[in-house]
């Protein structure tokens, strides 16, 4: 596999499926450390590391999704020699459904399952602020109000000097996003959301079940926009009941 763009240990070699998790805005695969421990032996969890963050901090982040959704189909074409599932959390779910739909153009093997997390269904009107050209002190106030940056961080100038950028980068891959009609995913699809998520209302993650011919299911859970974090044993169990009720096909 990629060693750029896939971490966690290399136990998978016997491993009957995969998981790659996609991170959210401003994330890295860091936010997935603990997740390899958590599944059954059968599925190797490889968080995926994309440019501008982790041990890839000093490389240029993509600020628009299509090049990154290229580039990510190419360098994780390797690892699809086995039946995989996606998970994304906010910006890692649209990255997960269009890189979905950027395969199924290649004519490469579709995920088994396809895991979105705290985000609205692509072609929604957002319910946040623009933010990529916001000022340092708009963004900082935006991350408050989100709850997914610890307070010292925000306060320490050093530390978001070199985190606002990618952040930047993240929101502009986010904001600059124009949904593009196509036949819905032949994909089984389970939606997480916040019971307190501010900035993806409820309807908007009923609207995901429109992306699949194959069913969807929602599951909320207590928490704001990063219940990711604050009820991750909830979260893991969700995806891993979500793996459990798809039978594994070979690509």
């Amino acid at each position: 596999m990629d060693g750029k763009w896939l971490t966690g240990p290399d136990a998978g070699r016997d491993a009957g499926a995969r998981l790659f998790c996609l991170p959210y805005a401003g994330g890295g695969a860091a936010a997935y450390r603990d997740w390899p421990g958590l599944f059954p032996g059968g599925i190797q969890v490889c968080p995926v590391e994309l440019p501008g963050r982790g041990r890839r901090l000093v490389e240029t982040p993509y600020s628009r999704l299509r090049p990154l959704v290229a580039a990510l189909a190419d360098a994780l074409r390797p690892a699809m020699d086995r039946p995989y599932a996606l998970f994304g959390h906010s910006m890692g779910a649209l990255v997960a459904y269009e890189l979905t739909r950027a395969l199924r153009d290649r004519g490469l093997p579709q995920p088994s399952h396809l895991i979105v997390s705290g985000a609205a269904a692509p072609g929604t009107r957002r319910a946040r602020p623009v933010m990529h050209n916001a000022t340092d002190d708009e963004m900082r106030d935006e991350l408050r109000v989100l709850n997914g940056t610890p307070g010292e961080l925000l306060e320490n100038a050093e530390l978001m000097e070199l985190m606002l950028p990618t952040l930047r980068a993240d929101f502009s891959v986010l904001e600059t996003y124009v949904y593009r009609e196509a036949p819905p995913l032949d994909v089984p699809l389970t939606v997480l959301g916040g019971t307190a998520d501010p900035s993806v209302e409820i309807s908007a993650l009923q609207g995901w079940r429109d992306r699949t011919t194959t069913g969807s299911r929602l599951r909320l859970i207590a928490g704001d926009h990063f219940f990711l974090h604050s009820a991750a044993a909830e979260v893991i169990a969700a995806v891993r009941d979500a793996l459990a009720a798809e039978p594994s096909t070979t690509p």
